[in-house]
């Protein structure tokens, strides 16, 4: 593959760039930098910096986990270079390995946050509901041998919808302090094929918010409990009382809302 050359940092005016990305994340550990551990924003951090001969801060939109993958993920970064969108766009992309593409560059207000600045985000989770697994899902879906009645889970799935305080659906650790309410505007659960969707968009995401969500109506599914027990689940505020968590294979960070 032929690299672009690096271009010299020139000093202008200062300006904030939106990066849209879609990636494969069955071969990162995650979006945030680790050590030891390949991550989606060290091979981006480490693309830019061949272009520009640094890295400005970047923000991104969201905390995904090992294994999760992205259709839509969004990162800005301020910097002071008058290269043009489009060319940082095919800059970036040839210097970042085959499971990282940019779709999209474009020039944002001085203020704007990838994080902060999203009015909400749409995940979805992927089943394949089979009893033979399928080599090429694998890392990209959770196989699932049992019988799913999505319209049961489709209609269960409904007592998510609206503002509830989603104690129950995630796993607490340092990075999950304060308020724990978030508004669920819609969730959907429907089959094609031997893949069933789990669709869900809210105004912000607790962490493993929604794999809970995903394990505990596999778990309806399963007859571990009763379709009408989510609000229940909802009100006692115990991770306990949910279903397990779902594997991050299936995982999607789907698109992320923003007022633009």
């Amino acid at each position: 593959m032929q690299h672009l050359p690096v271009i010299p940092d020139i000093v202008q005016s200062e300006r904030n760039l939106l990066f849209t990305l879609r990636f494969d994340g069955s071969v990162f550990h995650g979006w945030q930098i680790q050590h030891n551990a390949i991550t989606v924003q060290q091979v981006f951090q480490e693309a830019v910096a061949k272009i520009i001969g640094k890295c400005p801060d970047i923000k991104g939109c969201s905390r995904t986990d090992s294994g999760v993958h992205a259709n839509m993920f969004c990162i800005s970064m301020r910097v002071n270079h008058p290269i043009p969108c489009e060319r940082f766009l095919a800059a970036v992309n040839s210097h970042l390995p085959e499971e990282v593409v940019v779709t999209n560059v474009r020039e944002v207000p001085l203020d704007f946050h990838a994080r902060y600045s999203a009015l909400g985000k749409r995940y979805i989770y992927k089943v394949h509901n089979s009893q033979v697994r399928d080599p090429f899902l694998r890392g990209r879906a959770l196989h699932y041998r049992r019988p799913i009645n999505a319209d049961m889970l489709n209609e269960a799935s409904k007592a998510f919808i609206g503002a509830h305080d989603f104690t129950s659906f995630c796993t607490l650790d340092k990075r999950e302090i304060g308020d724990f309410v978030r508004n669920v505007s819609d969730f959907s659960v429907w089959r094609e094929g031997d893949m069933v969707y789990f669709s869900v968009s809210a105004d912000g995401f607790l962490y493993n918010m929604v794999r809970i969500m995903v394990g505990t109506l596999l778990y309806i599914n399963e007859g571990g409990t009763t379709p009408d027990a989510i609000p229940y689940i909802l009100s006692a505020l115990n991770r306990c009382e949910a279903g397990p968590t779902a594997p991050a294979c299936g995982l999607y960070l789907d698109e992320v809302f923003y007022d633009l």
